[in-house]
């Protein structure tokens, strides 16, 4: 869609994702104004080209206008932009707020746009690309319950309040009901079956997350965010050939995509294949956020046992970062202490971690559930040798993320004690944890693999046990 002096113009296409044949076309020339009038005139279209009935409902859906305020639906065009983006950053989500903020303040009345700002608020908080923080959990809630009084029968708002339920509370079973009432009322929308994939793999669920993730596809076949996620499952359940295929469908879509190649880097590396990790994580362009592979080439020098290479960086991106923006400041900075210390700067390393746990400390007071912050903090302590703090902090965190509530995250806690325990000399403990997590799914990036565990300089203090040299081993399938 391109606009000018209040005229707009719309180019359409309809593709057959299967198949990549253009099916249908056309070009439409109107006002501002006349937006809604277009989009009953596009959906019409498609259908005749498909030789389809729109039904009474359809017909009278299409009928209704989501505003009356044609600057309220064209900042909502924006954020809808912004989280259709595959970059999954802070400045994605925070410019979809500001859109849709924007959006709901010139139309109040707007039940579309308050669902988008919920369902933005609620993904930011459970991937915790934005502050996990309760004004954000409340946002989503208030934007999702608005979207509901207004217009309690738009499957976008009920849609809305089961990622809530789903991404903020962990409220499975009411997620469940709401996103199949949505599901009534948007039959074709791909983002129901996408979120009862989510759903279920949090639920540990696997087998039915796949059926609900191919039902999806069957819809969009062609949505990146989509397929990526479905990469995700593949890679936490360490079917790498499986999420590679996945990988290549995105790259077929967007060629350009970083992300996905730094995606492919982290299987390289899960499978021990550092050399294909390092060419995987060459900036492969100019236009490329080179920030966005830093976590994964912090990873890269500590498996290649070359830190040296990447602190420079790790100061360089710290000193961007403002003072006190958010947690994420302490973990980088965590980051680089472990990285001097494998370099043998062992005061460097100590005055990092210091440094990071006091950027780190102030946010668990206004975030005392998080568990992901709570597991830096233990991982701050381990490197300050403070036993005592660090095993209190990883109760606390499989208190407030037990695998029992979440199959994902879950077990990201349970490989974090198993570090903690091996590093401060506590190997029977170790053991039991890695014996846990090494064959269980978990949502750390890469998961742990035999590979890892033999690379891996975090485990060194283990090499000379039994116990831990028959988990290095790799299994035959």
């Amino acid at each position: 869609m391109q606009k000018a002096a209040g005229q707009i113009r719309v180019n359409v296409q309809l593709i057959n994702a299967q198949t990549d044949s253009h099916l249908w076309a056309e070009t439409y020339d109107r006002t501002l104004t006349d937006l809604f009038g277009v989009e009953s005139e596009i959906a019409k279209g498609i259908a005749q080209s498909l030789q389809a009935k729109l039904s009474g409902r359809e017909e009278q859906a299409l009928a209704v206008k989501p505003t009356n305020n044609p600057e309220a639906y064209d900042a909502y065009l924006r954020g809808l932009a912004y989280t259709l983006k595959t970059e999954d950053t802070a400045a994605q989500y925070m410019g979809a707020q500001r859109y849709l903020r924007e959006a709901v303040r010139l139309d109040p009345k707007f039940a579309l746009a308050w669902a988008l700002l919920s369902y933005t608020d609620a993904l930011g908080y459970v991937t915790r690309v934005l502050q996990p923080a309760d004004a954000l959990r409340e946002e989503a809630r208030q934007a999702a319950e608005t979207a509901l009084s207004l217009q309690p029968n738009l499957g976008e708002a009920l849609m809305a309040k089961g990622y809530y339920h789903y991404a903020c509370l962990r409220d499975y079973d009411t997620a469940t009901d709401y996103l199949e009432r949505a599901g009534q009322l948007l039959p074709n929308n791909s983002q129901i079956p996408e979120s009862l994939a989510y759903v279920t793999r949090r639920r540990g669920q696997w087998d039915r997350s796949e059926a609900y993730f191919k039902e999806a596809e069957r819809l969009n076949a062609r949505d990146p965010n989509l397929l990526i996620q479905h990469a995700n499952s593949y890679i936490w359940l360490r079917r790498f050939p499986e999420a590679l295929g996945k990988l290549d469908q995105v790259l077929n879509i967007t060629p350009d995509d970083f992300s996905i190649l730094v995606m492919k880097a982290t299987i390289a590396q899960a499978e021990g294949d550092l050399s294909r990790a390092a060419a995987l994580l060459k900036t492969p362009h100019s236009n490329a956020d080179d920030s966005m592979a830093l976590g994964e080439r912090i990873k890269q020098a500590i498996l290649e046992r070359n830190p040296a290479q990447i602190i420079p960086q790790v100061k360089e991106e710290l000193a961007k970062l403002e003072p006190a923006a958010d947690y994420h400041k302490g973990v980088l900075r965590f980051r680089l202490g472990w990285l001097q210390e494998l370099a043998g700067d062992h005061a460097a390393a100590q005055e990092s971690w210091r440094q990071a746990r006091g950027e780190l400390e102030p946010f668990l007071k206004e975030q005392p559930e998080n568990w992901h912050l709570i597991d830096f903090l233990a991982l701050t302590n381990m490197g300050l040798g403070d036993k005592a703090t660090a095993f209190g902090l990883l109760e606390r965190a499989m208190a407030a993320m037990p695998v029992e509530k979440d199959a994902l995250d879950g077990p990201v806690v349970i490989e974090t004690l198993a570090q903690v325990a091996a590093r401060l000399g506590e190997p029977d403990r170790a053991i039991s944890a890695l014996r846990r997590v090494i064959s269980t799914p978990s949502r750390t990036q890469p998961p742990l693999t035999p590979a890892l565990l033999r690379l891996d300089p975090m485990w060194d203090p283990l090499r000379g046990d039994p116990r831990f040299q028959e988990l290095c081993k790799d299994k035959q399938p």
